[in-house]
């Protein structure tokens, strides 16, 4: 038995369905901006690329928890 995805990377299948781009692309993007802070690179997802919310937050608090180590 596995145990289900919790907490940010449970929204990775439907944001791959949904936008078209596998993870490691939006990381990438999330990356490669000059932006540093979370809302702002969630405003940013939002603005640039038409995420939403809650997907937009996701992938931001993924991405900077994996560059933080955490």
């Amino acid at each position: 038995m596995t145990d289900a995805v919790k907490g940010p990377a449970s929204y990775f299948p439907s944001i791959e369905k949904k936008y078209g781009r596998p993870i490691a692309e939006w990381k990438t993007l999330i990356r490669s901006s000059p932006l540093t802070k979370h809302m702002e690179l969630v405003s940013w997802l939002k603005t640039e690329h038409k995420l939403g919310h809650g997907h937009a937050n996701a992938l931001v608090a993924h991405t900077l928890a994996e560059d933080n180590g955490k």
